[in-house]
């Protein structure tokens, strides 16, 4: 049985947490050893429904993706929640229908919906005021304690760094459980935010390929004081290069023989998913 969420972020040291958006890729995030992971709302977005993120899923897609996903990995899950879905009332249902899906951690940002990607342009936020209302919302929405409320900022982009810092101030005040003060500018911005807030709650950080991204390793979080290093949609930046190319060269030349030795086949995807212990386990179901 995995770690609990809470006791990976009291150990002191840096959680790195690969974001996941499907059965497949929270089962190759458990082999890989991985101790968390992440259900990135943009990678959601990309890969079930082809959009950009841009608050275009809804709740219960969400809901229903947590529930497939818990299904097949006991891995600690963050879910990503956007801005709840609403005002606090969705808040308090969102959090009830996340958890009770299999979500260990909800991350609740501040932006206005319709929300769309921390790292775009254009984003805008609402009151401060509104956003610890909501955190308040889900604190009591929650069945359990080891459910964790994750809150995160925007503010930086659309008011600027000192309203970041003070909106992460009244939201840790109000109870969250981590603070996310989203696309720091420059490693001199983190270390700011690393020494106002490292040593008292776990730190978010985003590590996107293209985004605002002043660090690239979990070394360089460490001694920033930050907790936990997502990599939201690291897998599918790999994949669709990977799957552009090889549809390039099946349709130049109607085969694959040339990229065999970069794939693997049905049976090594059957040996990965656990087809064989799923077989073994349907025989305790044979009788004469």
């Amino acid at each position: 049985m995995p770690a609990p969420l809470k006791q990976l972020l009291a150990r002191g040291t840096v959680l790195s947490v690969p974001g996941i958006y499907d059965g497949l890729s929270a089962r190759l995030v458990e082999l890989a050893g991985f101790e968390a992971a992440f259900l990135s709302g943009a990678c959601l977005s990309f890969a079930r429904f082809g959009r950009p993120d841009m608050g275009l899923v809804s709740a219960a897609e969400v809901a229903e993706s947590v529930a497939v996903i818990r299904e097949r990995t006991e891995l600690p899950l963050i879910v990503d929640m956007d801005t709840g879905f609403g005002n606090a009332l969705n808040v308090k249902r969102t959090v009830a229908t996340f958890e009770r899906a299999g979500a260990s951690a909800l991350q609740m940002e501040d932006q206005l919906m319709p929300k769309r990607c921390g790292h775009m342009q254009g984003k805008q936020v609402i009151s401060s005021g509104e956003m610890v209302g909501k955190i308040h919302a889900a604190l009591d929405a929650r069945h359990s304690s080891d459910t964790l409320i994750f809150a995160r900022t925007d503010a930086l982009g659309v008011h600027g760094f000192e309203d970041a810092l003070e909106r992460a101030e009244r939201y840790l005040e109000a109870g969250a459980d981590a603070i996310f003060i989203e696309a720091p500018k420059t490693v001199e911005q983190m270390q700011i935010i690393g020494a106002q807030f490292g040593r008292r709650t776990p730190l978010i950080h985003n590590l996107v390929e293209g985004g605002n991204t002043p660090v690239q390793t979990l070394e360089e979080l460490q001694a920033l004081d930050y907790r936990i290093a997502l990599y939201p949609a690291s897998l599918l930046h790999l994949f669709i290069p990977a799957a552009q190319k090889m549809l390039a060269e099946l349709r130049h030349s109607g085969h694959l023989q040339s990229m065999r030795d970069q794939m693997i086949d049905l049976t090594a995807v059957n040996s990965l998913l656990g087809a064989d212990e799923l077989l073994a386990a349907s025989e305790e179901y044979q009788y004469e």
